[in-house]
């Protein structure tokens, strides 16, 4: 006999739901030893060049709780603006980490080192930024966003200058809060909402 769709529904297939955490991060997700070793964990090794930095912030929904499942992933360049795989690269940075929100307070950390001036094609420069992407229970699509420094000169960055609404591009600017120290918060939806990139 064919079993009822209301006795049991079929979890829908484009939803991450808590199956994120467990291929991503195991252990995050209390299964332990699963790899050797997880990816992501730092996106720098000891002894890497620059300024090492500590980013803390939440991921709101749009009733302004904190998502206390999101898991989010960083690349960025090392201190001097080249990315690994390019020659003269800092070999004590990866620049990929992988992290996730506090499971009781929806916080995360992001320890890294402070990215510098990256110079693309045709001599553009973008100001110093880490890229994000971000899911969570709701986020059928992991979304993309960037991480600016308020204390750096952004004046110029080709992404920020092709924000038509100027005032939403404070959404992607940390604040400083002390040496070292920045506070950056994703909005999903709502006042304050973060811009997020189709890329």
């Amino acid at each position: 006999m064919v079993q009822k769709l209301e006795t049991l529904v079929e979890t829908a297939s484009q939803t991450a739901g808590p199956y994120v955490h467990i291929g991503l991060m195991p252990t995050y997700a209390g299964n332990a030893g699963y790899y050797d070793e997880e990816i992501g964990v730092s996106p720098i090794e000891e002894g890497c060049e620059g300024e090492i930095i500590e980013i803390t912030g939440s991921v709101y929904d749009g009733t302004g709780w904190a998502m206390r499942d999101a898991l989010i992933e960083s690349w960025q360049p090392d201190a001097k603006g080249v990315f690994p795989g390019q020659e003269g690269a800092d070999p004590k940075v990866s620049g990929h980490c992988r992290f996730a929100a506090h499971a009781e307070t929806g916080e995360f950390t992001l320890r890294t080192v402070k990215p510098g001036k990256v110079k693309g094609r045709g001599g553009v420069v973008s100001a110093p930024h880490i890229s994000l992407w971000v899911v969570a229970r709701g986020i059928n699509i992991g979304l993309q966003t960037r991480i600016y420094f308020e204390d750096e000169d952004n004046s110029s960055d080709p992404l920020l200058a092709r924000i038509e609404q100027r005032p939403r591009v404070e959404t992607l600017i940390a604040k400083k809060t002390g040496e070292g120290k920045y506070r950056f918060d994703i909005r999903l939806q709502g006042e304050g909402e973060t811009v997020f990139l189709d890329i």
